[in-house]
């Protein structure tokens, strides 16, 4: 009953901030190149469905490491759809890159195009790639920091698995660093079809990788590095909870 009672007001709320979104769209489009208010107003979506339970929640750790006047392509490790609501409480404007069914989802599918997230489809990588590395580039010149799964699908098992390098070459390429964020928690937020009423999910924020390091070492040393160091941040994040 309490899981039934906390759909039916997450929607009723968030549905009435998708409509203030559109309204933010069409009123700020013109000079809001970054369109920084819509995502303010999905911050305030992510704050209903994460905030609204009393005992669950985000804890974000090391925004210290974030320069709000700076452009990042920010690698995330990817368990769980809710990944992408988590990091919203990070004070940067980003983008999303994202599979084209996700774009399918009612009310997500529009807020994506609202973002300018970058949408792609999979059945075709090599186009995909093309894309992200365009379109990406562009936010990144206005201001925008990229988002992508450096793993390039959900982790099965939780775990972080072996990166992809187009995160990595769009970095080097727009000349900006890399911020690695570690979520831990959004997989566990169910308990079968029930709310996991007590889960807390963390989101750390590690120091960028300089753009002068990503311009003087390979894309396989930089992926290395960040993979390492991404690793071993979730084993420790794991092992706190304990």
């Amino acid at each position: 009953m309490l899981t039934f009672l906390y759909y039916i007001t997450a929607v009723v709320l968030c549905f009435g901030l998708y409509l203030l979104s559109w309204i933010a769209f069409f009123l700020c489009y013109p000079f809001d190149k970054r369109r920084v208010v819509v995502h303010r107003i999905s911050k305030w979506i992510t704050d209903v469905v994460f905030g609204l339970p009393p005992h669950m929640g985000r804890d974000v750790v090391g925004v210290e490491n974030i320069d709000k006047n700076q452009p990042y392509v920010i690698v995330i490790n990817h368990m769980s759809m809710m990944d992408i609501m988590s990091i919203y409480p990070l004070p940067i404007v980003f983008k999303w890159v994202s599979k084209r069914e996700v774009y399918k989802i009612p009310m997500v599918g529009r807020l994506l195009y609202m973002h300018g997230d970058i949408v792609i489809n999979r059945s075709n990588p090599k186009e995909a790639m093309r894309f992200v590395h365009t379109r990406g580039l562009e936010w990144l010149k206005k201001g925008a920091s990229v988002s992508i799964f450096p793993e390039g699908t959900r982790s099965a098992d939780g775990e972080i698995h072996n990166f992809k390098a187009g995160a990595f070459i769009l970095a080097k390429d727009a000349g900006v660093p890399i911020l690695p964020v570690v979520v831990e928690g959004t997989n566990t937020m169910r308990k079968g079809r029930w709310m996991n009423w007590r889960n807390r999910v963390t989101i750390k924020v590690l120091p960028p990788v300089s753009k002068e390091r990503i311009e003087e070492a390979s894309i396989k040393e930089v992926m290395a590095e960040v993979h390492e160091t991404m690793v071993n941040t979730l084993a420790e994040l794991r092992a706190n909870k304990k």
